[in-house]
């Protein structure tokens, strides 16, 4: 099974392309919707212990969470030493599931792929670009968004040159969705035409 790692900032059509994949029967995980879930269960006592006071009716109060390592690296340090290891084991729990379900293709969608290493633990990685004024329009058309809050976002993510520079295949969101969509589809019956090829090659080895 092929693993594909795909990523990109805020407002770059990340969520988008996923959608797009599980509309079509490719499997994704969603590590940004895993964390929600855990900020409502099992980190909840987890963090509790760590940021007193940042949980609310058996849940993670976001805002109070935010508000204690804002500005506080050594703070979003233990904060992710916690979610990290919680959601690494989820998404394995996920591709063995897919495996086992015969699944050729396997996604994970992963905000902070690069700079959590996550790249590690994916076969290929697609990042989705869009223009800065683009992104930016975007992101700002959202309810309660700032520019303020829109830029602390931004501090903790990769230069989308960068992201771009270390991706595999990029993906351009720029456009109309339309158009993504299409280049989406070609680039994932590409993957599965070259991930046959591996492993057509690679079947007389294991079977010797």
């Amino acid at each position: 099974m092929l693993v594909v790692g795909l990523t990109g900032g805020i407002g770059m059509g990340k969520s988008s392309a996923a959608a797009h994949l599980r509309e079509h029967g490719v499997p994704v995980f969603d590590a940004d919707a895993y964390v929600h879930q855990l900020y409502e269960g099992e980190a909840v006592p987890l963090i509790e212990r760590a940021f007193p006071g940042t949980t609310r009716d058996g849940r993670v109060d976001r805002a109070l969470l935010a508000k204690d390592v804002a500005g506080r690296p050594e703070r979003l340090k233990v904060l992710e030493e916690i979610v990290h290891p919680l959601v690494v084991q989820a998404e394995i729990d996920f591709l063995c599931d897919q495996e086992a379900a015969g699944a050729s293709v396997a996604v994970l969608e992963i905000p902070l792929l690069f700079e959590t290493g996550a790249e590690a633990r994916v076969d290929v990685t697609v990042a989705v670009s869009a223009p800065h004024h683009i992104q930016s329009r975007r992101v700002l058309d959202r309810p309660g968004m700032t520019g303020h809050k829109f830029e602390a976002l931004r501090e903790r993510q990769l230069e989308d040159a960068d992201r771009r520079g270390r991706a595999d295949y990029v993906l351009d969101s720029g456009t109309t969705l339309e158009n993504m969509r299409t280049e989406l589809d070609g680039l994932i019956e590409s993957l599965k035409l070259q991930q046959g090829s591996v492993m057509e090659r690679l079947r007389p080895l294991r079977s010797s």
